[in-house]
């Protein structure tokens, strides 16, 4: 591994860089994302069902599970009290539109390194390639000098390898957080909706229990 990292050049060095954030980021979101697949829908059902019957409750339980993203959009609209359902349906937006940053933390750091690391691999290769043309020294016999000649081709086809895996190997984990980004997308939408209707069925039976005024009586 030693002499493969020596045979690549100097662009080995910021390859390996790339390669290191793409695997802290990789264990990362891997945790963040089963962490989201373990806890987040069983809490979205309990959640739901509970507000039907006790609203008091569902929101003593959301704060237990703040670290949560629906837990979080859940919980500021309904720390609004007494809201309209349109001032309910506000607050599920914009707190969803704050927590999507979240899920697609590191997705421009995916990008730089699969956009870079090709780029690097073929920076080596050219100095690799220039590398093979300065040692062309044709002596007095004729002969080349063969030691400068693989040298450069060495580095020049290493560099690239490199490039390539690491692009490939960013490239698929990528896209693997940005396909699990579109499902928590859709699974908040479909669980924000669903809070909507249950507040908005309470506002109307809140609305029928108030009993009516004398002089609405006249």
């Amino acid at each position: 591994m030693a002499n493969w990292f020596t045979t690549g050049g100097v662009v080995m060095v910021p390859l390996l860089g790339f390669s290191l954030v793409t695997l802290a980021l990789v264990i990362e979101r891997s945790w963040f994302w089963l962490r989201l697949s373990r806890q987040q829908k069983s809490l979205v059902e309990d959640i739901l069902t509970t507000y039907q019957q006790h609203p008091e409750w569902a929101i003593a339980k959301l704060k237990q599970y703040l670290h949560l993203p629906a837990a979080r959009i859940f919980m500021a609209a309904l720390s609004l009290g007494e809201a309209t359902p349109e001032e309910f349906t506000l607050a599920l937006e914009s707190s969803a539109q704050a927590e999507l940053p979240l899920l697609k933390r590191f997705q421009t750091l995916f990008e730089t390194v699969v956009g870079v690391a090709p780029l690097l691999g073929l920076l080596g290769t050219v100095l690799g390639l220039m590398q093979v043309l300065s040692s062309i020294r044709i002596s007095e016999g004729g002969a080349a000098s063969s030691t400068g000649v693989t040298m450069g081709v060495g580095e020049a086809l290493t560099s690239t390898a490199a490039g390539l895996v690491v692009a490939i190997a960013a490239l698929l984990f990528a896209n693997l957080f940005q396909g699990l980004y579109r499902r928590q997308r859709a699974f908040l939408q479909e669980a924000a909706g669903k809070l909507e209707i249950l507040h908005r069925r309470h506002c109307r039976q809140a609305s029928r229990s108030i009993p009516p005024s004398p002089r609405d009586t006249w």
